[in-house]
């Protein structure tokens, strides 16, 4: 069976080394750069399995890598685990808020590292089956990772995507902004991720699906749902 290939983007040497010998010693294939635009350039060639990433990089930190990797409909299917100092908390809220599947604070231990890589990558694997979505002129492709309006190709970023395809899949039911704190950021209550986040992404979805935007239903104090027959 093939092994499945972990991208470890990280400058600092004994941390590298430490890393990938105890995820190839569980017989994970481990490809490694130290600096930022290099682990950019290795994600796009390769496509790992999941990215390991520290936010601070030499040449391109690992936010930017973060956004640019989750803008993508090539790469943000891609799981991210980032590497975060004890006082990043506001860029680990920001990386989570981009994509991020998860964090891991340094110091860390080796085992609990290897778990939650695995943890991560067992949550892709159980993501349902892909579907096509028409409601309207809108059209999305989750096994194509790609969302049409009017026939036109539509840029979403990585969250809006994930809160359209999570509003669709809802066929009409009403999604809490908790639940979608949880599906979609992965919501952890030690940290402080409001459910305005919620209302910001809405907004912006909204305005991207321009005349299929009325579908969006605000339902107050409550959340959102998404009504196929408006």
């Amino acid at each position: 069976m093939a092994k499945e290939t972990i991208l470890l983007i990280e400058d600092e040497k004994n941390i590298v080394e430490l890393v990938k010998y105890n995820l190839e010693k569980e017989r994970f294939r481990v490809l490694t750069a130290t600096k930022g635009d290099e682990g950019l350039e290795r994600a796009r060639k390769e496509t790992p399995k999941l990215i390991i990433l520290d936010l601070m990089l030499p040449e391109l930190d690992g936010i930017e890598i973060c956004k640019i990797l989750k803008q993508n409909y090539k790469t943000s299917h891609i799981p991210i685990i980032m590497l975060t100092a004890k006082g990043e908390e506001a860029d680990r809220v920001l990386g989570l808020e981009l994509g991020a599947d998860d964090y891991v604070t340094k110091p860390f231990s080796p085992r609990e590292l290897v778990a939650r890589v695995r943890a991560v990558l067992r949550r892709a694997q159980g993501k349902p089956k892909e579907r096509i979505f028409k409601v309207g002129t809108l059209e999305l492709d989750t096994a194509k990772h790609t969302i049409k309006l009017k026939e036109k190709s539509l840029e979403l970023t990585s969250k809006e995507y994930d809160l359209l395809k999570a509003l669709l899949e809802a066929e009409g039911r009403v999604l809490s902004r908790d639940f979608l704190l949880d599906q979609i950021w992965g919501y952890d209550q030690s940290l402080e991720i409001e459910t305005r986040t919620v209302d910001m992404h809405v907004s912006e979805l909204r305005k991207k699906l321009r005349s299929e935007a009325h579908r969006i239903v605000t339902i107050k104090n409550v959340g959102y749902r998404l009504d196929p027959e408006a």
